[in-house]
């Protein structure tokens, strides 16, 4: 698996994207009812423009299998394709993350009991918690601070 940071982020690389963005939401997000996917899909794309630095993990430069958003020192979106996930590329891209851009905190919904298992796994700690998404929806949020301390093998 490559990784690499996208610099020239064009239509068709955005779309590709928000391919995996999906398909990873659908597998992971089973609160979110398709009506309230579809709505937050219109908000991706400008989210992948906007975010200061972008990695991707490809098996090809063409086809992503995953990728990291981040901004400051928190990690603002990581998704992997539901056939890739298990591969270890979620680690492959938080390890790159906490490496190359010393990130310290990520946001999950406390709804998705893997991904806080996940960030457990590689080292985060819950904070800070709040009812509601930043959005004010009835999804709580849990807010994680990396640990290195915590980290498990």
């Amino acid at each position: 698996m490559k990784l690499f940071e996208v610099k020239n982020r064009t239509p068709e690389r955005i779309a590709q994207l928000l391919e995996v963005w999906e398909t990873s939401v659908r597998a992971t997000h089973l609160f979110l009812s398709d009506s309230e996917i579809e709505h937050l899909k219109l908000y991706v794309p400008q989210m992948l423009e906007e975010v200061p630095d972008l990695v991707i993990a490809a098996v090809e430069e063409d086809h992503p299998a995953a990728f990291l958003g981040r901004a400051d020192r928190s990690l603002e979106m990581l998704f992997v394709a539901p056939e890739m996930r298990g591969r270890g590329i979620g680690k492959q891209l938080v390890n790159y993350g906490i490496e190359h851009y010393a990130i310290e905190v990520v946001t999950v919904n406390e709804q998705n009991p893997q991904a806080i298992g996940f960030y457990e796994h590689m080292g985060f700690r819950v904070y800070e918690r709040t009812e509601l998404d930043e959005q004010g929806n009835p999804y709580p949020l849990l807010y994680m601070r990396y640990a290195p301390s915590a980290r498990q093998a």
